[in-house]
């Protein structure tokens, strides 16, 4: 699964992404998922714009977390995923992405 597969799935749940009414940027390194939840509808595309949480993860593990394979709050306590902004907005995010 790449970053192209993340958005696939990231479009199909942009509704629950719009109820968190933030601005979400998930950090791949040398690409970024941006999501505007403050647009109704929610937006998806590859910006790299200010967010209100930025979320640091390799596309690799976001695929265990959206698999159920790996515990987003597990993956934060190893440094697998890194929160820079609102941590408050990542706890609400974990509930999007299982």
């Amino acid at each position: 699964m790449g970053v192209a597969d993340i958005e696939s799935i990231f479009a199909s749940r942009l509704d629950q992404f719009g109820a968190l009414d933030a601005k979400l940027k998930f950090d791949f390194g040398d690409d970024t998922l941006f999501i505007d939840g403050t647009q109704t509808p929610a937006t998806l595309s590859h910006a790299d714009d200010d967010a209100d949480t930025t979320i640091v993860i390799s596309p690799a593990d976001l695929e265990k977390i959206l698999h159920g394979q790996l515990d987003a709050t597990m993956a934060f306590m190893t440094g697998k995923l890194k929160v820079k902004g609102s941590t408050a907005l990542a706890l609400k995010l974990s509930s999007v992405l299982k």
